[in-house]
């Protein structure tokens, strides 16, 4: 049997495409590319943007069009069944929390889905699901439902199995990250469940995908500075001002943030620090673009994912007055763009002549790879010899483009 696995959307979705695919495999399946005439296309939808419900629309239009049968899953079919049932009357769509019983439908089970295949260097390991919180522009939670953890056992599990796969880092990854362990007996906290990796597993490197500023303690400080764990912390900022962030119901002021950042880059240094903002949220005037501007020329941050804000149905934002023209968050985006790219100057040039550990990722050319470093820096390794997934240290040497050119040496 041909299958088509599509992904749209955060790093949960990838870890979970991911999993159905490896145990598609497992049970003697093909995973094919669209245009390859599939038997069946999984599509794994997204509903944190318009953009994203507009993607997903487009998806199950091309699957039904190349004429496989489609099943579709993920946060965009589970708050909008009956736009899918518009386009295609006769697609299977299946609900995020029932998500792994795909395997089922699409072959004859002979073991349990225990794969850990994954087409990634870097696998992404889901240990949580689900959001308690309840920001204002976020449809995710009414998707995802009420936080869940995995159990200790099952995580460690799996990443013995990814080492004994010859992968050398995991992206631990969730809805909420940080909140992991809070529903578990007894109760634990995400530097719990990192501190049992190291002490139970062997892997090269552990990444956390994202987390809250609120979930930044001492504990995770501390192993911020342990060598196995990726000198990389993601914190979503989201706005500047304070007025902003109380309409979006976020649980920390810019003050909050200024210190906890300050904090980390101290303790850690050299560490890539990441964000999120959004910028034309509701009641965003001039004034308060301006203090998430001001605030974010002084964080010392490595990069800025920007999102305009897109309205969701069933959200309290979506409701909201002082809504921003689109030609205005177009602006601003443009604005918080060139600081991005400003930002990511200075930080790749400050880890020139270094040297840094690589994870290769894929082919850039017959003289080079492609991989990231422990830092999150996008690093060609100008090297024919070194396969996906090698964990090789390189000494970088110069700015090419988005990309920092690293010639492999041996570590000392």
């Amino acid at each position: 049997m041909k299958i088509t696995v599509l992904t749209l959307g955060c790093k949960v979705n990838q870890a979970e495409s991911t999993f159905i695919e490896g145990n598609l495999l497992d049970l003697g399946c093909s995973i094919v590319e669209l245009s390859e005439h599939p038997d069946y296309c999984v599509i794994n939808t997204c509903s944190v943007t318009a953009k994203s419900d507009y993607q997903s629309r487009q998806l199950i239009r091309r699957a039904v069009r190349a004429g496989a049968k489609v099943i579709v899953t993920g946060c965009y079919s589970e708050l909008r069944p009956e736009e899918i049932r518009r386009i295609a009357g006769n697609v299977d769509i299946v609900r995020n929390n029932d998500k792994y019983n795909i395997i089922n439908m699409l072959s004859i089970r002979t073991k349990s889905n225990c794969s850990v295949f994954s087409a990634r260097s870097r696998p992404y390991l889901k240990i949580q699901d689900g959001c308690n919180s309840a920001c204002s522009y976020c449809v995710v939670p009414k998707a995802r439902g009420r936080s869940r953890s995995l159990a200790v056992s099952e995580i460690i599990d799996q990443v013995l199995r990814l080492e004994s796969c010859g992968y050398h880092e995991i992206v631990l990854t969730g809805i909420h990250l940080g909140s992991y362990g809070k529903d578990l007996k007894p109760k634990l906290k995400l530097s719990n469940i990192v501190g049992t990796i190291l002490e139970k597993t062997n892997i090269s490197r552990i990444r956390l995908s994202s987390i809250e500023l609120n979930e930044i303690d001492g504990n995770i400080v501390e192993l911020l500075r342990e060598e196995r764990i990726c000198r990389h912390i993601h914190v979503p900022l989201q706005s500047g001002d304070d007025t902003i962030l109380k309409r979006m119901n976020r649980s920390y002021t810019k003050e909050d943030y200024i210190r906890a950042i300050e904090t980390v880059s101290r303790s850690v240094p050299e560490i890539a620090i990441g964000t999120d903002v959004i910028v034309g949220f509701p009641g965003e005037g001039e004034k308060e673009f301006l203090n998430t501007r001001n605030l974010l020329g002084t964080l010392p941050l490595a990069y800025i994912h920007i999102f305009p804000f897109s309205p969701r149905p069933d959200t309290v934002a979506f409701g909201m007055d002082n809504q921003v023209p689109y030609d205005i968050k177009k602006e601003r985006f443009q604005e918080i763009n060139a600081l991005n790219n400003d930002k990511k100057f200075t930080y790749m040039s400050s880890q020139l002549d270094r040297t840094l550990g690589v994870v290769v990722e894929e082919q850039y050319n017959d003289e080079a790879a492609i991989g990231r470093s422990s830092n999150y820096l996008k690093i060609k390794v100008c090297s024919r010899k070194y396969q996906r997934k090698s964990l090789v240290y390189v000494r970088t040497a110069g700015i090419e483009g988005n990309l920092i050119n690293g010639f492999p040496i041996e570590k000392s």
